[in-house]
């Protein structure tokens, strides 16, 4: 027989990105209302760029035609090769570096950044063959890339960006601002 304090712990665990890592947020990206992003950043230092559930591309039912991580003509974020235990060769990325170009179905597109300093570690090439991951598992299948500070900077790259709970305070400040449909 079911023990019902059983099922209210279940109810209540921790998803494992909640359990390892912090959720930091850039909101606006670039001056662009609602373009806001996600880092998860572990205790081991490593930084996953997603999509925040605030972004365009996942509002609105939007459906994504393509996503490049070509960057300009000599630089393609595909191209990037690591080695070794100290990731030598990882193109090194400032706080506005763009890391692909997504283009939904509405030909509207967004140019998603890294928002953190670092060297790029990978990029989430399954995405490129199932673009609904990005949709519907945007923080965890969905990823855009991996990203690792650097030692001496892991502190303070957090400085720049927002804690949960003030995204979320400007979140809620976004929907009052907007007038309520009569």
């Amino acid at each position: 027989m079911d023990c019902p304090e059983e099922k209210d712990d279940d109810a209540k665990a921790p998803s494992v990105i909640d359990r390892y890592y912090t959720r930091w947020y850039r909101a606006d990206m670039k001056g662009k209302p609602c373009e806001d992003h996600c880092i998860l950043q572990h205790s081991n230092r490593i930084c996953v760029v997603t999509l925040a559930e605030t972004h365009p591309i996942l509002q609105n039912g939007r459906a994504i035609k393509s996503i490049n991580y070509q960057i300009s003509n000599g630089c393609s974020r595909l191209n990037n090769k690591v080695s070794g235990k100290s990731k030598r060769g990882g193109q090194f990325l400032t706080d506005f570096a763009p890391l692909c170009r997504i283009t939904c179905t509405d030909d509207t597109e967004f140019t998603i950044y890294s928002c953190i300093r670092g060297r790029l570690l990978e990029v989430n090439e399954n995405i490129l063959e199932n673009p609904n991951l990005l949709l519907e598992k945007p923080s965890t299948e969905g990823y855009i890339a991996v990203i690792l500070p650097k030692f001496e900077e892991s502190k303070s790259i957090t400085e720049s960006l927002l804690s949960r709970e003030q995204f979320e305070s400007i979140v809620s400040k976004r929907g009052a601002a907007q007038p309520q449909p009569s």
